[in-house]
């Protein structure tokens, strides 16, 4: 497989409910096979409208478009045609409502964090990177949004089971309980997921990445 098609396959897609709420993030080839089976249809924004597309007519349009790439767009060769990769998929026979919490996990550190060692500041990739209480846990400390930083393994070594102001070390930013998904706010800084932002208003910022 081509490295262009892997990067393709890479993207995600959000997935709307039946009433256009966002309720997933799911892989491409997860978004291919509900299309297929007649479970969703592609959300496609054109000069401000919405316009729906089952798999048929997507690829349809997919063909006409293909000579006129645009440079975020991803596309998928298959044997006999080329498929544009959507964005956006809506269930059609889905109609509940998004997630309110968002989970505590150390992917969700990592990139609240945006994979940087709160202590000296600077980034790593997420295999050099461990997890720190700022307050020990031997102190009482929590195992908490509030109380959980990214640290390089230099630092958590230096600080050790002490508070930052007894290894006279300064946290770059105070741990806190994100409102939005750390992973989902990452996507959003890629031009390819603009057209998420319709979609993603406040209230329903803690849509789940699978």
């Amino acid at each position: 497989m081509s490295g262009v098609a892997t990067e393709a396959l890479s993207s995600s897609v959000l997935v709307l409910n039946r009433f256009y709420m966002a309720v997933h993030v799911v892989s491409v080839r997860r978004a291919f096979a509900l299309l297929c089976r007649e479970l969703a249809e592609v959300i496609h924004i054109e000069e401000g409208q919405y316009a729906n597309y089952n798999f048929e007519s997507w690829r349809e349009i997919s063909e006409l478009k293909a000579s006129l790439k645009e440079p975020h767009d991803d596309w998928i060769k298959a044997v006999n045609f080329e498929i544009q990769v959507p964005r956006v998929i809506r269930l059609l026979f889905y109609d509940r409502l998004p997630k309110q919490t968002i989970r505590f996990n150390r992917r969700n550190i990592f990139a609240r964090d945006a994979n940087r060692c709160q202590y000296c500041g600077r980034r790593f990739p997420t295999s050099e990177l461990s997890l720190d209480h700022v307050v020990p846990r031997s102190r009482g400390g929590e195992t908490s949004w509030e109380n959980i930083v990214c640290s390089c393994v230099k630092c958590n070594v230096k600080k050790g089971g002490r508070t930052p102001h007894e290894a006279n070390m300064q946290l770059i930013r105070a741990p806190v309980r994100p409102k939005r998904s750390p992973l989902l706010s990452v996507k959003l800084g890629n031009p390819k997921y603009e057209s998420w932002k319709t979609f993603l208003d406040n209230a329903y910022w803690s849509v789940d990445l699978k």
